[in-house]
């Protein structure tokens, strides 16, 4: 197990040095089952880390992130699981940011419009889980297959 987590530290090194969010979400389910804290960590912060430098390049450009670029969805994902996180730890003024930031990010209409629902929520002092049990349609929303909370009731 040492050995197997020791390769996979490797890994994602030699992926993080590539830069590709992408392939660290390809084996993403191989390092959640190591079941190692320390690894799990590390291994979502440098997601987090990619994806910060993909969105200053981005503003920096100034430039949209295209859904359809492997690399651009992935730092979508990544910087909207973020919002998520500061939602439901209720540091409700980060996700309030970068909900808005999200929703200029994207060239994606449907994405951008969801990011203002999920601000608005914000705004209107709905917490997390009541925003997934009365705003949000989460069985459709499954089986559209997004990674975001993308169908409302």
């Amino acid at each position: 197990m040492k050995s197997q987590i020791e390769d996979l530290r490797k890994k994602i090194y030699e992926i993080q040095e590539s830069g590709s969010i992408a392939s660290l979400y390809v084996i993403e389910q191989e390092v959640s089952e190591t079941q190692d804290d320390a690894l799990l960590g590390g291994f979502y912060a440098n997601i987090l880390e990619l994806a910060m430098e993909r969105l200053t390049q981005a503003l920096e450009a100034p430039r949209k992130l295209d859904m359809n670029e492997v690399e651009d969805f992935a730092t979508l994902r990544a910087l909207y699981e973020y919002a998520l996180e500061h939602y439901d730890a209720s540091s409700l003024d980060d996700a309030s940011a970068l909900f808005e930031i999200l929703a200029g990010l994207s060239d994606d209409d449907k994405f951008s419009d969801a990011m203002q629902r999920h601000n608005k929520a914000i705004k209107s002092k709905i917490n997390l889980d009541t925003f997934l049990e009365k705003v949000a349609d989460v069985a459709l929303t499954e089986h559209n297959g997004t990674f975001y909370i993308s169908e409302f009731k």
